[in-house]
């Protein structure tokens, strides 16, 4: 199995829809292709949180999968969000992830573990069955440690050594587990490619990483290229003025009452830059308060952005 490369940026895109709530495919081929000419840019992941994967059909699914690639030409890959509860159902998921054309499977933990926690074994089970079954290259998904989704360290440890797994999305939202996690799991699978996606808290988190999958990366892909290298240069003052000039689109975006408000906020965001007409998004999401966009919007401008 080749390993995909993705050190550098993996923007998460949204689902642009039309006005009357349908996939707008015309709006993907016009993301996917701005996305995908920057250089510095290494793959899409699409259905995610940012995409409202969960949201959609799955023969929805499968033509976002499809219209990505089509976008950026197939000279990226295209990582798709496995996100089904089940494992028999997941791993399904993922081998219609691969017919339509998806490179690599970005797996999400079965959701009732997000309350109830996850019993030993049960999340190495799920990579093995989602991998064998459609061949996908997998990427672990570290969740936030105020879940109870979140794997310990010698959980991360074993996925990461399971065949098929060759990155970590990680966003474990808290810093004392960070600092001590990050260098150990570094040292025991020095081959895994490790990516933040802690769009809020991108400068603690880009001197130990080899990328960022983030949802921030659909909005400002520029900067956070140049801040993916100051991190990897250890340029702490360029990274810390990149962090300045983005922080008024930080808490316009992700310092909200939810995080689930920042997909909605990221559309704003590309209204703002002129990649999409309006923002409309599908329910269980609702629309932002009143002046939200043009908060944004003057946040965009603040930081070089807007159109």
């Amino acid at each position: 199995m080749k390993t995909l490369d993705l050190r550098g940026l993996v923007p998460a895109p949204v689902t642009p829809f039309t006005l009357d709530g349908e996939v707008d495919y015309a709006a993907i081929l016009r993301i996917g292709k701005w996305l995908g000419g920057i250089d510095g840019v290494k793959g899409l992941t699409v259905l995610g949180h940012a995409g409202e994967g969960t949201f959609l059909s799955q023969d929805e699914q499968a033509r976002v999968i499809e219209c990505f690639r089509e976008s950026v030409g197939g000279r990226l890959p295209i990582i798709a969000g496995i996100t089904l509860e089940g494992t028999q159902v997941a791993a399904e998921e993922a081998k219609r992830a691969v017919k339509a054309g998806a490179s690599a499977g970005l797996v999400y933990p079965s959701h009732g573990w997000l309350r109830f926690g996850y019993q030993k074994g049960a999340a190495q089970d799920r990579y093995r069955a989602i991998h064998e079954a459609s061949g996908l290259p997998l990427i672990l998904f570290q969740y936030p440690d105020a879940t109870k989704a979140t794997y310990d360290l010698e959980t991360q440890l074993e996925i990461a050594a399971m065949p098929g797994v060759f990155a970590m999305k990680n966003g474990v939202r808290n810093m004392k587990r960070w600092d001590t996690e990050i260098p150990v799991i570094r040292r025991e699978r020095p081959a895994l490619q490790i990516l933040t996606c802690h769009d809020e808290y991108l400068l603690h988190t880009m001197f130990d990483v080899d990328g960022a999958l983030v949802g921030y990366g659909g909005i400002a892909p520029e900067p956070l290229i140049e801040m993916i290298a100051a991190g990897k240069a250890k340029d702490y003052a360029k990274a810390r003025a990149l962090h300045d000039r983005l922080l008024p689109v930080t808490k316009n975006v992700y310092h909200r009452g939810s995080h689930m408000e920042g997909t909605v906020a990221l559309k704003h965001a590309l209204v703002a830059r002129g990649i999409l007409e309006h923002a409309t998004i599908r329910s269980p999401l609702l629309p932002l308060p009143e002046g939200a966009g043009a908060e944004i919007a003057a946040a965009m401008r603040a930081a070089g952005l807007a159109a």
